[in-house]
Formats: structure tokens, C-alpha cells, sequence
């Protein structure tokens, strides 16, 4: 603004109030600027920060099955190693039942903002076909993060001086219709479908009784509740070396490296008859896509670790890692799979 003077050199009244009227628009017109200066700089720099800040509290780990069981080991393994790498506290919470359906709800329903994540088994591909409805959507619910390893199963029974091998159990399975249990880890697990496909191929008649965990269904057969059991080798490994429970087959497509004795099912006389189950994460949908990409990186780099592996193979899985949109896919094409499977064998649970 410019000074205004009279003919004598001195400013008028009206001339005074012009002048600091204009010096206190200039000094609103500096604060402002300084103002909106502040909030484009904190603009530029805030999505940097916040990425960076990813995680600053701890996550929670969703795990389908009971404590101590197959799932369960290598949950704890994840989240171990997850821990490690992110820098940031894992934090596991059990939600066994329903075939991991009542942890996968949990997630389902769970804020998408990368502090809730679900570890997930096959049967998340295999419920929409078991299930007339379910309180989740596995492809519309989920964003999914990355494959983490493959369980190969195998088929055990109590140690009997009379069950020597699979074509053993099996003639007494037909000569005692009705008369044998065996159990699962829950309704619509994949050892429960398993178990319904050996029932199928090798027309035997022995009825279902479902349990929280591995741990829980072990005990039954040591006990005498149960007959047979579908069940991963890392948690009934000390089991079969105690020679408490006899392994019969491997159900995947070759021997297992842990129980080299062990034929495969189509060696014991069942063709047809591979069985694996895979494991991943999960987040809920509407999760931040770099959050997952994120967290798919890291787990990337885990399945690449020597000591990682080991652990993972000594819990009986194979490491595995995928990209999000890799898994993605995967899901969906099981979906597909096992819906033929279930369907061909007649299996239902409603």
C-alpha cells in the first residue's frame, strides 16, 4: 500500500484509516499464506509418514483351529517370523470351530486397516460347497495376501498287532460296517473331506466324529474314541515314533521325506486318492492396498529365509509365497476344484 498525503504533506484522516486498514489486510494476507504454506508441506510429506508408520501397534493373528494343533504350529511359526520382520508385536488369537468358518467371520467383520489378519486353510475353498450359506463371502470379503505353505496328509490308526497296513484296516472297516469312528478337526475340514473320499473310494462304513484341534483328536485315537484319523505329520509325529498311532498312507503324491517307510495311497491300493491342504493370509477386504503388499513382501522374503524354511518343514508343510493377485486367483480356481470333488463324491453336510 502506498502513503497518501494532503497538499501539505500530512495525511488526512481518512487517509491514516486507508493506510491501516491496508497494513492489516497485508498482515491477514501474510498469516494466511504462511498458513496454507504449512498445511501444503504437511500435505506433501503426510502419506509418507503414514506408510512409513505401518505398523505402530500390534496385529492381531487370527488362527482357525485350537491351540496345538497342525494349523495352530505353523500359525506360530507365521507369526514368529512376521513379528521379526515387521518390527511390530503378532499377536495369535485362537478361533477354532466350523472349519475355520467362525475365525474366518471374525475377520470378515474385522476394521480394514492391516491390524487384523486371518491365517486360511483350503477349507475356505471348500465351504461354499459344503454349506448351503455362510456368514462370509471368501472371494468378496477378503483381500487375500499370499499363499505361505502345502500340508501333506497322512492316514494313522490306533497301533494294532492286527493292522499292519491300509489293506488290513480296510478288510476289517467292511467286515464291521457302522462299528468304526474316525476323526477330524472339524466339519468341512480337509481331513474330514479326506476321510469321506476314503469312505467313498474303498466302500467302507465308519461314522464321523469332529474335534477342536489335532491335539484333541490324537488323544481320541490313542484313547479308543476313534478309529482313524487324517491328520498332518508334524503334529502326529511323536505319536507314530512312540508307536502309539500306526501311519498307513501318505495322501499327497509322493512319499514324505519324515516317513520314508510310509507308501502313498495309490501304492497301498486307493488311486485317485491325493489329498493336500494349503495354508495362506488373509486381510479383510477394503484393506489398504500397500498395507498388503506389504505384508506379502515381507512373508516373500520369509519363504526364502533357510531357517524360516526349516522350521515350516519340520512343522510337515512346505513353504510356498505368492503375490496378492497370484493368490487371488488360486482361491478361486479351488473353489472351483473342490466343488467338482465334493459333488462327484456326494458329500453334504447340511
Amino acid at each position: 500500500w502506498k502513503t497518501l498525503w494532503n497538499a501539505q504533506g500530512e495525511k488526512t484522516s481518512q487517509e491514516r484509516k486507508l493506510v491501516v486498514r491496508g497494513q492489516g489486510k497485508q498482515r491477514t494476507l501474510i498469516g494466511a499464506g504462511a498458513i496454507v504454506g504449512a498445511i501444503l508441506l504437511v500435505g506433501a510429506t503426510a502419506a509418507p509418514l503414514c506408510a512409513q508408520s505401518y505398523p505402530h501397534k500390534p496385529i492381531r493373528f487370527i488362527i482357525g483351529m485350537a491351540a496345538g494343533g497342525t494349523q495352530d504350529i505353523l500359525g506360530r511359526i507365521i507369526v514368529q517370523n512376521l513379528t521379526e520382520r515387521l518390527g511390530q508385536t503378532v499377536l495369535v488369537d485362537n478361533r477354532g470351530g466350523s472349519a475355520g468358518n467362525i475365525a474366518y467371520e471374525v475377520a470378515a467383520n474385522a476394521r480394514p486397516d492391516g491390524y487384523t489378519i486371518v491365517q486360511c486353510s483350503s477349507s475356505i475353498a471348500i465351504s461354499p460347497s459344503l454349506y448351503r450359506k455362510l456368514n462370509y463371502d471368501p472371494i468378496k470379503d477378503f483381500a487375500p495376501i499370499s499363499l505361505v505353505a502345502e500340508l501333506h496328509f497322512v492316514l494313522v490308526v490306533r497301533a494294532s498287532p492286527t493292522v499292519n497296513n491300509l489293506k488290513d484296516f480296510l478288510e476289517y472297516a467292511r467286515a464291521n460296517p457302522g462299528k468304526l469312528n474316525y476323526g477330524s478337526s472339524g466339519l468341512g475340514t480337509a481331513p474330514q473331506l479326506a476321510s469321506e473320499l476314503i469312505k467313498s473310494l474303498a466302500k467302507i462304513n465308519i461314522a464321523h466324529i469332529p474335534y477342536k484341534g489335532a491335539s484333541q483328536m490324537l488323544s481320541a485315537l490313542v484313547g479308543g474314541e476313534v478309529d482313524m484319523l487324517v491328520v498332518g505329520p508334524g503334529v502326529s509325529m511323536p505319536f507314530i515314533e512312540s508307536g502309539k498311532v500306526r501311519a498307513l498312507v501318505a495322501l499327497g503324491k509322493e512319499r514324505l521325506a519324515s516317513l520314508p517307510n510310509v507308501p502313498v495311497a495309490k501304492e497301498a491300493g486307493i488311486d485317485n486318492l491325493v489329498v493336500t491342504s494349503w495354508q495362506g493370509i488373509l486381510a479383510p477386504a477394503g484393506t489398504p492396498p500397500d498395507i498388503v503388499s506389504r505384508l506379502s513382501t515381507e512373508w516373500i522374503k520369509v519363504a526364502a529365509t533357510p531357517g524360516a524354511r526349516n522350521q515350516i518343514q519340520r512343522a510337515g508343510f512346505e513353504p510356498l509365497s505368492s503375490t496378492p493377485q497370484e493368490f487371488s486367483e488360486y482361491i478361486k480356481a479351488e473353489i472351483i476344484r473342490w466343488g467338482k470333488v465334493i459333488k462327484d463324491a456326494n458329500i453334504s453336510l447340511d
